[in-house]
């Protein structure tokens, strides 16, 4: 068998992603608001959305009191070896959902990064151009640290994923 080399690979693919972030600008239009606040700002697009929103194509759809919902059409480009959606793509969008959902409760001045998570991978995420919905939930917020849960949903309903995840206090 002929070994094949990127001559007989054919076209490469191509995806061109822009973003907007300058978090040195974005900082004195977030003195005093809620992180539920600038939440809303991003849906409405008075804040721009963070880099990795572009780079998956994940969009922040409704947010309220302890829930974020995302949504994102994973495409080809995420793929792993195999042929599936990496999973490091769940994990990105169950992050940012848990992480969303917790942000909507605190108040002005206070973040919280990421320090523990566990997810369960129930199906392949899909490759079909259909939309994965991501709901984010907070669980418990304390003054250093909290408690998410995500669920990851095809287009059909069915469960793809579920995450949970701890946060420590940054700011």
């Amino acid at each position: 068998m002929e070994s094949e080399t990127a001559d007989t690979w054919g076209e490469p693919r191509t995806k061109t992603v822009s973003w907007w972030w300058a978090p040195e600008s974005l900082r004195p239009h977030l003195v005093g608001l809620s992180g539920l606040d600038y939440v809303h700002g991003i849906i409405d697009g008075r804040f721009p959305p963070p880099p990795i929103a572009s780079t998956l194509g994940l969009r922040l759809s409704t947010a309220s009191p302890g829930e974020a919902v995302f949504h994102c059409t994973p495409d080809e480009s995420l793929l792993n070896p195999i042929g599936l959606v990496h999973g490091g793509v769940l994990c990105t969008l169950l992050d940012s959902a848990m992480g969303v959902a917790v942000q909507t409760q605190l108040e002005a001045g206070v973040a919280y990064a990421s320090i523990e998570m566990s997810v369960s991978f129930l199906r392949p995420l899909p490759t079909d151009g259909s939309e994965v919905e991501v709901r984010g939930r907070a669980l418990k917020i304390g003054r250093k640290v909290a408690f998410a849960e995500g669920h990851a949903y095809d287009s059909q309903g069915r469960l793809l994923g579920h995450g949970t995840q701890s946060m420590s206090r940054v700011i």
